[in-house]
């Protein structure tokens, strides 16, 4: 079946967007065929026999077994609950109840999702972004379809795509855009699809998922996902466009809008990396830079009706642009985005604040969760001595905390002498009157709040975990997940 699809896909893509049949492969600029009229029936209908294969889909989505995988995932993915209010901890016991007319509705296509819940949540870069919270019942129906369609659309997808694919990560990106740049490639037109999810024309997604799937009652429940609508304040508004973002089946379905771009790329030779709606295409040359942007800009816009953001969007050296939160400079080696150390240092601002009420060691177990991830997920970069910043001043964030935490000159002269500072130093800085911050970073701050200290209080150590990670990555033999060159 793999290579039926990949021989009819440029066929399929014609016929779907409405030029003319005899611009299948097999076509000749004068209009005719290289080997007869036949072949367009013969391409017809080995398209039509690879949609054949999904004609009983559903029976698939509500096997017992494939409901079962589904509710495992939704309850271990956690989430907030829809309109409804049901909870992910309540979920079982509504499929136990409900699991014989939840399967009938599926299987006869009459099942109807409710409108989502739109919350918004702070973007990185500034901004609000929206998010689609639908009930915990219709994400375990989405979750039940994503198991069923992704073996069926992800082999088509590009070698290129890499956001929100089973066996293929933020870092593997990394890893070919590296490649890319070390290959004299340090020219990115970085494009950013602007809401993408909001403008997603509902007609082209359904025309393009019914390239793959013949099941019309598959069909028919996700056209009714797009038009569930949107609860906001106490009011359901319909959408005619867009997907919203936060359901399981949304990062399929997007990967599967924009593969028509993907391939259009490759069609040109580009060398690019899309994870999800972020695309970089690299060159070698400003200008061809301009050249490249200007054209797929048209593509985009004319071919997907999406739009390309102007002020998220650019043609740059690797190492002036952020991929993934790493900087590519122009050997190919990464390093931490500026962006992305300025939102670390946000978070841990978040953390310590003096003002939260919280006891230090919760605060050290809520850094610590934070710290781990994140260096884990930067791991690959060359970052030793912006780490080693960062660990110091953690520290100094923490010792501000600490300080706070004594309040009166007594109590901070006690724990600065009973963690080793002389008597009449202690006191020198207890009564000082300086502000917290500046008493924070005195030597005797230091003197009593060590790095040993702060390893026995429990505090993650970044540079150390940073370099046990490289330590461990090289004893596997897997140092060049992503290159240094």
């Amino acid at each position: 079946m793999d290579a039926i699809r990949q021989q009819d896909r440029g066929w399929q893509l014609s016929l779907f967007e409405g030029e003319s049949q005899t611009s299948h492969p097999g076509a000749t600029s004068n209009g005719g065929t290289e080997t007869g009229a036949t072949e367009v029936p013969l391409v017809s209908t080995a398209w039509e026999r690879e949609r054949a294969l999904t004609q009983n889909l559903m029976e698939e989505v509500a096997a017992p077994d494939n409901l079962n995988q589904a509710l495992k995932r939704v309850v271990a993915n956690k989430g907030a609950p829809g309109i409804d209010g049901m909870t992910v901890a309540e979920l079982e016991d509504w499929l136990g109840a409900s699991r014989k007319q939840l399967t009938e509705s599926l299987l006869v296509g009459d099942y109807r999702p409710g409108p989502v819940r739109r919350v918004e949540i702070p973007k990185p870069g500034g901004g609000m972004r929206e998010l689609g919270i639908p009930t915990v019942k219709d994400r375990l129906v989405q979750q039940a379809m994503l198991q069923v369609l992704t073996p069926v659309l992800d082999p088509l997808f590009s070698e290129s795509s890499f956001g929100f694919r089973p066996g293929r990560s933020a870092h593997d990106a990394l890893r070919q855009a590296a490649e890319y740049v070390a290959d004299l490639r340090n020219i990115v037109v970085d494009l950013d699809i602007e809401q993408f999810f909001d403008w997603v024309n509902h007609d082209m997604l359904m025309a393009r998922l019914a390239r793959h799937v013949g099941d019309k009652r598959l069909l028919k429940i996700v056209r009714a996902f797009l038009n569930a609508g949107i609860m906001t304040n106490g009011v359901c508004v319909r959408t005619h466009e867009g997907t919203p973002q936060g359901g399981p089946l949304s990062p399929l379905l997007a990967n599967l809008m924009l593969d028509d771009l993907d391939k259009e790329l490759e069609r040109r030779g580009h060398r690019f990396c899309r994870y999800a709606d972020d695309v970089n295409i690299y060159v070698r040359s400003q200008a061809a830079g301009e050249r490249v942007m200007a054209s797929v800009a048209r593509f985009i816009e004319k071919r997907l009706k999406l739009k390309v953001s102007a002020s998220k969007s650019a043609v740059a050296p690797t190492d002036k642009r952020s991929f993934l939160g790493y900087r590519i400079l122009w050997d190919g080696r990464l390093t931490i985005a500026p962006k992305s150390l300025k939102r670390a240092k946000d978070r841990i601002r978040k953390i310590t604040r003096r003002n939260r009420g919280m006891s230090f060691e919760r605060m050290i177990g809520e850094l610590n969760r934070f710290l781990t991830g994140w260096v884990v997920y930067f791991r690959h970069a060359h970052a030793k001595s912006a780490l080693a910043r960062m660990d110091g001043w953690t520290r100094r964030k923490l010792r501000c905390m600490r300080l706070k935490q004594r309040k009166r000159p007594k109590a901070i002269a006690d724990f600065l002498m009973r963690e080793g500072v002389p008597e009449w130093r202690a006191w020198l800085l207890a009564c000082s009157g300086k502000g917290w911050w500046r008493m924070s970073g005195s030597p005797q701050a230091n003197e009593a709040m060590t790095i040993a200290w702060f390893k026995d209080q429990g505090l993650v150590n970044l540079a150390e975990r940073y370099e046990a990670l490289k330590a461990k990555g090289n004893r596997r033999g897997t140092e060049n997940v992503c290159p240094v060159v």
